[in-house]
């Protein structure tokens, strides 16, 4: 191509809605690593933020009509479709493993006879202990100990802040100690 066009914020907002495929790679080229970035930094799995990214540039292509150059630059724009799609992303998978968690949650107090890590923790008696959490507290015990998940991640995943998250995570091991010291 010999030397590289630059083109100014006007000429990218046109040339997208004229569907000018040239405009649409320069556009590509120098913005998708900082929307990759942000992408990355909601989902935390390249793979997925790979295929997000893609994502985001063709609701880009397709919705350069809804751009106003009135409410914020082009760039602020593609930001705010790059996080709210990584968002989205999110949540759908966060959605899928809360049923998961749900489902186990849910098996982790029933007894059964098969050799799997509930008979240790019925062993040891742990699950009538927590029956005496309330729900909350308990899937946040679930996720964070059973499941491994860091306090971030049970924040999205419940979809509730992270001060939240700490606040229930304190209060379930306050209240666990404090059942243990009485058996």
């Amino acid at each position: 191509m010999g030397t590289e066009n630059t083109y100014t914020e006007q000429e990218l907002v046109q040339g997208l809605k004229s569907r000018d495929q040239q405009i649409f790679g320069y556009l590509y080229d120098h913005y998708s690593p900082a929307l990759y970035g942000v992408i990355l930094k909601v989902l935390n799995d390249e793979n997925s933020a790979s295929d997000v990214l893609q994502e985001v540039f063709l609701k880009i292509w397709r919705s350069i009509d809804k751009y106003d150059t009135e409410k914020g630059r082009l760039f602020t724009w593609m930001l705010n479709i790059a996080r709210n799609t990584a968002i989205d992303s999110l949540r759908s998978k966060g959605h899928k493993l809360e049923q998961k968690i749900q489902e186990l949650t849910n098996d982790v107090y029933l007894q059964t006879s098969q050799l799997t890590v509930q008979p240790t923790v019925d062993h040891l008696g742990l699950s009538k202990v927590l029956e005496k959490l309330n729900k909350e507290q308990r899937t946040i015990i679930d996720l964070a100990y059973y499941k491994g998940c860091t306090q971030e991640e049970i924040a999205r995943v419940l979809d509730i802040p992270l001060g939240t998250v700490k606040t229930r995570m304190r209060n379930a091991i306050i209240q666990l100690r404090n059942i243990l010291k009485q058996l």
